[in-house]
């Protein structure tokens, strides 16, 4: 079974540049995967049906037809005022008010002959609708080549609705095959309020929209970085499954850059899958940092095997500034931690088996010479690391779970050496109408070999910490209503015991640990520390209380949430030899996340130290959603000591045409925009419009800001500068296209 790649982001046409004042012509490819339309076929066989208000002439030869001619055979159908039938031959001639109907798609002209049997025929001064796009336009002549295709002389071709669309292709000769699912023209002008915007001397496209070969749209950009760019990708439609976007591009204050995206997904001939994805960047000497420049990406996953599979991530970058020279969005400038992975899975009934080499490559902000707080630490590569995951449930009401790791852990500064970790479980559920009751028995247990580092010799270092936790809870329900409609509210309260005894642990290194972050999934954990190196003592319960509504197909329309963590003895195991913590009880958690009305959506949670009655870490959002391209998000993400953003996005419509978009992301702490776009939409039916800016931080201290405006024909291609649809589909949680549904 062949499967089909997910749509690129092009149109349906692809044209020939050419070198005059069109060189900047748009061409794409459709973006959809329909499969090619058939055939027209038609039954030979067919019996020949004609109707008129006066028939003269031989009925085995010719028939002369006057006032409300019909003419029917098979998918065809010809009205007229007058015509002419040659019945051997299936020759129609018709005059006057002409309509013909074939497969679904309209015609109207003065004048038609046509072979009812074979398809042959021409049309003249017609107008013409198709079926399969929405497409329409009218011509001097249109010859029926046969049953599939036809050429149009002389004609216009839109995909506008109406008798003056706002835009039309116009050119010497357009072939429509719908047989082999392709148009082709010569000369070709496109026009826009009836003024050209631009020619082409050939053209290709799709009549269903499937995607074809051929130059995608080229993109003028401007960004305060770069300086002006252009972008003429051309699309290689290679197989349903696979494709290739070539995309040279002229920055002007750097020079010629190249790249390429390569996708592919399918099946072996063993039956076993496969798909992936390779980006390419590259930017020979480039002019202001006198040197070459690149950027790669590239996974891939596969099936071996019936359980088997391998795959790889690998993600590099030339130098420490090219996240902040060339990126468009400012998630991508902030990607200082660059992985190569490459791996292999094994999964049997009760078990798994995970093998992996991953590497990392750091990319450094500049301003971290200046800055050591924005420096970026290295992590440890892992040459190789070996997981081991097996569980068995319910055995004899026993619920049996194995995890296990061995790793080589490499860093070119730091102690280097081998960690085998296995972590056994053994766990009893009790589980009733309204409650639960789990107890727990688990066992890490860890094993070191170190390599000689500095003047210490290499040595073996062990460690065996048992934990014992009980994890219970309760669940009641009870009629309720929200919003005004009618749901089920439950309350389940929940407390979550764990015993861990102290070991001294110093004197192990620290390969990838880190404090976890202290949120709902980690309460109910029983490490406080998230990686194999550090296992937190714990003597402690966490209590919490969770209240949903749900409606009557059990979705859940609301969640509330309240949860603390009591110790009864201090926590002695850290990170470093920093001090114990001997707090009697941990920060409150308050959460509330869901729908809580057809318009309204709220995420939030609420960190609460209540020894010092201060807020330590606050993430609420609230979407206001009440209609159709009516969005506007409110955020606000609060962490002590480190930084406190809000941010405010929309899609708004203005009047019955135009459409408000913007995001402002901005720094309290610092007082600075970190992100900043503003846009117009106008969206006349057939075509839209967009215009604004973006500006977004790329580092501590430099930002880059870029320019946009684009015409977007509908079910043609876009033309314009810069991607303003990836800029707001990025920057405006449920944004939609205002002209939505449109190829």
């Amino acid at each position: 079974m062949t499967r089909f790649l997910a749509p690129p982001n092009t149109k349906r046409w692809a044209f020939a540049l050419t070198a005059i004042a069109a060189a900047t012509a748009a061409v794409s490819a459709h973006a959809q995967t329909s499969a090619k339309r058939p055939p027209h076929v038609e039954d030979k066989n067919a019996v020949t049906t004609v109707r008129a208000e006066d028939i003269a002439g031989r009925p085995e030869r010719e028939l002369t037809l006057l006032r409300d001619v019909e003419v029917v055979h098979d998918k065809t159908r010809v009205t007229a005022d007058a015509a002419n039938f040659q019945q051997v031959e299936q020759e129609l001639e018709a005059k006057g008010s002409v309509r013909i109907w074939r497969f679904g798609d309209y015609y109207t002209a003065d004048e038609l002959k046509l072979n009812m049997e074979t398809g042959r025929g021409y049309a003249l001064q017609p107008t013409y609708q198709l079926e399969a796009n929405n497409a329409q336009g009218k011509a001097q002549r249109i010859n029926f080549l046969n049953e599939d295709e036809a050429q149009v002389v002389d004609g216009t071709y839109s995909t506008c609705q109406g008798p003056n669309p706002d835009w039309y292709l116009k050119a010497r000769s357009l072939n429509l095959d719908q047989g082999r699912d392709v148009g082709t023209a010569g000369a070709t002008l496109i026009y826009f309020k009836d003024v050209p915007i631009l020619g082409t001397p050939a053209l290709s496209f799709s009549l269903s929209g499937a995607r074809r070969s051929g130059w995608l749209p080229p993109t003028p950009a401007y960004n305060s970085r770069g300086g002006a760019e252009l972008l003429v990708p051309y699309y290689f439609n290679i197989a349903p499954n696979r494709d290739l976007t070539l995309y040279p591009r002229y920055i002007s204050r750097r020079g010629f850059q190249l790249g390429a995206v390569g996708r592919y997904i399918g099946e072996t001939d063993a039956g076993n899958y496969y798909e992936g994805r390779t980006f390419l960047e590259y930017l020979p000497n480039d002019k202001e940092a006198n040197r070459d420049r690149w950027q790669l990406q590239s996974v891939h996953t596969q099936g071996l095997a019936k359980d088997w599979t391998y795959g790889w991530n690998v993600r590099a970058a030339s130098d420490n500034n090219y996240p902040n020279d060339f990126s468009k969005t400012i998630s991508s400038s902030a990607e200082r931690q660059l992985l190569k992975e490459l791996r292999t899975d094994y999964h049997g009934e009760f078990w798994s088996l995970t093998a992996r080499v991953q590497k990392y490559h750091v990319l450094q902000d500049p301003d971290a010479v200046t800055n050591p707080s924005l420096f970026v630490t290295r992590p440890y590569d892992r040459l190789p690391a070996i997981n081991l995951h097996a569980a068995q449930y319910d055995v004899g009401g026993f619920d049996l779970q194995l995890d296990s790791e061995l790793t080589r852990f490499w860093h070119p500064d730091l102690i280097k050496g081998n960690r085998l970790v296995a972590v056994p479980q053994l766990s009893y559920p009790i589980i009733g109408p309204s409650y639960f009751v789990t107890p727990k028995l688990m066992l890490n247990a860890s094993a070191y070999q170190l390599d000689a580092f500095g003047t210490d010799p290499s040595k073996s270092l062990s460690r065996a910490v048992p934990t014992l936790s009980l994890d219970s809870g309760l669940v009641f329900e009870r009629d309720a209503k929200l919003g005004g409609k009618a749901a089920t509210q439950t309350l389940e309260p929940r407390l979550f015991y764990v015993y861990t005894p102290y070991r001294k642990q110093d004197q192990f290194p620290n390969f990838d640990t880190a404090p976890a972050t202290f949120n709902f999934s980690q309460i109910f954990s029983e490490n406080r520390f998230v990686g194999s190196d550090r296992i937190g003592d714990a003597n402690q319960v966490t209590a919490a209380v969770v209240s949903r509504f749900l409606e009557s197909s059990g979705a859940e329309r609301l969640r509330l949430a309240f949860g603390q963590r009591f110790y009864f003895a201090d926590q002695r195991v850290q990170i470093d030899n920093s001090t114990p913590v001997n707090n009697s009880r941990s920060d409150m958690l308050l959460a509330a996340t869901g729908r809580i009305s057809a318009s309204w959506g709220i995420d939030s949670l609420v960190q609460y130290n209540p020894s010092t009655s201060k807020v330590t870490t606050s993430n609420m959002t609230v979407q206001y959603m009440p209609g159709t391209y009516k969005v506007i998000n409110a955020g606000y993400r609060y962490v002590r000591d480190s930084f406190k953003n809000a941010d405010l996005s929309a899609q708004w419509p203005l009047t019955s045409k135009w459409f408000g978009v913007g995001r402002m992301s901005y720094s309290l702490r610092e007082h600075k925009v970190l992100e900043n776009v503003i846009g117009l939409e106008y969206n006349c039916d057939c075509w839209v419009f967009r215009m604004g800016a973006q500006r977004f931080v790329t580092t501590a201290n430099k930002t880059s800001t870029q320019f946009f405006f684009q015409l977007e024909l509908n079910g043609l291609s876009k033309f314009g500068l810069g991607n303003p649809l990836e800029v707001l589909k990025n920057s405006i949680p449920g944004y939609r296209r205002v002209n939505e549904g449109t190829r």
